[in-house]
């Protein structure tokens, strides 16, 4: 772990050797970024002679954490018996980690060294010291959603899933009748019908692309004032048929509804209906009874039309009838599981975003009961109780998830300031990765650890914030000096991963970005190598040309490993997918989020089509999101430039956009003919 500072270049080592108490390393991509975190580190023990005890280094993922173990390591170690044992292709993970634990044990300097996420170091913090916060010997609440190499608690976790533990709240709450028949409704106006005129499927009785509403016993209706009625109906436990085959004397029809157990028909009547006088001669030929009821009514005033319903109605229902009747939460979405999962899913994400903005779930509801659209209220209407319930389960159950652990150590530090003391103490440097990605309360937690005498070391890039969707705010990192007062910041700005032309595209990419820090990264490898974009008719040309390019590739010496596929959504992949398979090609493939921090020798970016389905891909700009973390319309774009940003400079010589002719990404369009070689089919 000795430091070499003479393989630093300049801006590297000012940021290594920097006594300032609040700085910034801004490290563009293929800069040097860890390599200069690394290097701070070996300089602090080994220069400055700091204790290991005295420094928090804080990662963002557990493999984050490992990697920089294992180069601390790499980089003092004689022999290369530990490197050896790492890069071992044939050994496991688990073994590589237990080896890894070992050796830390073994070595007093790293064992006392203190490197983890937020989340782990939260966890230790709140074991030890936390049990005036929460019960001390809680379990870390297994996300269903996580991705492999986050923190990792294996024998602490819960025995169950956020999922299934809202899964199980949502149908405890569905006891409440009117809860469950509100649910109901929503998912079939908005993850069902969704509004959309149903041409997917042709049902009996509609036209191919007439707009359809389906009712709460999953009768398809033509408007949603007969929805409300269809509804009504079913709320009250009364059976109907809807346009049933009636037969006249002299025609036949379909009348709206015929309710059997009171024996009588509905007709509704709104500016679209047909002339109903003479269906009304034929109602009374043939003894039947009709009722009508008025679209200008129930648009107006929905407690007269309930008014009217009741009386045209309950008044001539049998003696036995009985509204009561208890409904079975199974049975109700039995047909709509996907949908009831997605809700589901999008309920765990604004519950996850509320925490991570530190907002209250009752503050969330006032506002979001205030916002014009119905689908809005509707939502956090169901939401904020099943949060509420969820949270107290958890409580009950001695369950923290990652932004609860953060969120009690922060109160433990409030409410025991002799304990943030201790560590403020403790870790005199305290040193961040991937400080683009911090949320409210991670800055929060940072904020609470310093002290005019801490020195806190920061690297990122604000180019490379790409996690908003997880809470991360830019704005920490482009404004570092507002949160963190008299602070330097240094840039790097030298690329040794890419070549000129590849950090040449990129550079005009993110140019279009209003919200940045402005920076030119230059690039250190020279070559003629332009960025090729390949544009072809179809899908299947598109998969025809990058299969021809990676068999070049290969037969010039390179392994899977040196070609990397990145895409937006995973479905982007899955026909190129099936002919690597059919055809025993063996490649990386990644989505540009799991991608960042990695590198290939040839990258291959698929899916760069305009619109729905392609890049840029825009889905966090939902209204039901903006009620918990409001957000423009341009710097969620900005976001996915940045996203693109990240997913070009993962290459090291060679670079692939595939797109299709006349349906490019406007991305594409950024980057300057001299930049690129076009194919266009």
């Amino acid at each position: 772990m000795e430091a070499k500072l003479n393989q630093l270049n300049d801006k590297q080592l000012e940021a290594v050797v920097s006594e300032s108490k609040r700085l910034l390393v801004l490290a563009g991509a293929g800069s040097g970024k860890t390599k200069t975190l690394l290097e701070k580190l070996s300089y602090l023990m080994n220069i400055k002679r700091v204790k290991p005890a005295n420094i928090l280094v804080i990662t963002f993922t557990k493999n984050a954490t490992n990697e920089m173990i294992d180069r601390l390591i790499f980089s003092s170690e004689e022999g290369g018996l530990y490197q050896s044992f790492m890069n071992n292709t044939k050994i496991s993970g688990a073994e590589k980690n237990t080896y890894r634990d070992n050796f830390v044990k073994a070595n007093k300097r790293l064992s006392n060294l203190s490197i983890s996420t937020f989340h782990s170091f939260c966890y230790k913090v709140l074991r030890k010291y936390g049990v005036s916060e929460f019960d001390n010997q809680f379990k870390v609440l297994n996300d269903s959603k996580k991705s492999k190499g986050e923190d990792d608690f294996v024998y602490e976790n819960t025995p169950e899933t956020d999922f299934e533990i809202a899964s199980k709240i949502l149908k405890e709450n569905s006891n409440n009748r009117e809860y469950l028949l509100d649910l109901k409704r929503y998912i079939l106006d908005y993850f069902v019908d969704n509004g959309y005129f149903h041409s997917h499927k042709k049902e009996e009785g509609f036209h191919e692309e007439q707009k359809y509403y389906t009712s709460l016993n999953g009768t398809k209706v033509r408007s949603k004032s007969e929805r409300y009625i269809a509804d009504w109906l079913y709320r009250h436990n009364i059976d109907f048929a809807y346009e049933p085959y009636l037969n006249c004397k002299d025609f036949y029809f379909h009348p709206d509804f015929y309710i059997p157990q009171a024996d009588i028909y509905l007709e509704h009547i709104s500016n679209m209906s047909a002339a109903v006088k003479e269906k009304d001669e034929q109602y009374k030929k043939a003894n039947k009874t009709l009722f009508k009821t008025y679209e200008e009514v129930e648009a107006k005033d929905t407690t007269l039309f309930n008014s009217a319903l009741d009386k045209i109605v309950k008044n001539r229902l049998p003696a036995n009838y009985h509204s009561d009747v208890a409904l079975s939460f199974e049975e109700e979405f039995n047909a709509y599981h996907k949908e009831l999962n997605d809700f589901i899913t999008q309920s765990l994400r604004v519950i996850k975003m509320i925490k991570a903005e530190n907002l209250s779930p009752e503050e969330v509801l006032v506002k979001a009961l205030t916002d014009p659209h119905q689908r809005i209220r509707d939502f956090y209407n169901l939401v904020i109780p099943l949060m509420e319930k969820y949270q107290a389960y958890c409580v009950n159950k001695s369950y923290l998830d990652f932004e609860d652990m953060i969120i009690k150590t922060i109160d433990l530090f409030n409410h025991r300031p002799e304990i943030a003391e201790q560590h403020q103490q403790m870790y005199k440097y305290i040193l961040v990765d991937e400080f683009q990605d911090v949320n409210n309360l991670q800055v929060e937690l940072l904020k609470k650890l310093l002290t005019t005498d801490n020195q806190l070391f920061c690297v990122g890039d604000d180019w490379q914030s790409i996690y908003a969707f997880r809470g991360s705010n830019v704005d920490y990192i482009i404004n570092f000096e507002k949160y963190f007062p008299n602070a330097e910041v240094i840039k790097l700005n030298q690329n040794y991963r890419s070549t000129e032309h590849i950090v040449g595209a990129s550079n005009e990419v993110i140019k279009h970005n209003k919200f940045k820090v402005e920076k030119e990264i230059f690039a250190n490898k020279k070559s003629e190598t332009k960025v090729n974009i390949f544009a072809g008719s179809n899908e299947d040309e598109n998969i025809d040309f990058v299969m021809s390019e990676v068999k070049k590739l290969l037969n010039k010496g390179y392994r899977k490993e040196d070609i990397l596929f990145l895409y937006r959504r995973s479905k982007m992949f899955s026909n190129y997918l099936s002919r690597f398979k059919t055809q025993r090609v063996f490649v990386q493939a990644k989505t540009m989020h799991s991608a960042k921090g990695l590198e290939a020798k040839a990258v291959f970016i698929i899916g760069l089509t305009q619109g729905k389905g392609g890049f840029p891909d825009i889905w966090l700009e939902d209204r039901i999101f903006q009620v918990v973390k409001p957000t423009q319309h341009d710097l969620l774009m900005e976001e996915e430039r940045r996203l693109f940003y990240v997913a070009i400079t993962r290459a090291k010589d060679q670079l692939y956009l595939i797109t299709e002719k006349n349906n490019e990404s406007m991305f594409l369009e950024e980057i300057p003919d001299n930049f690129v070689v076009k194919t266009i089919i």
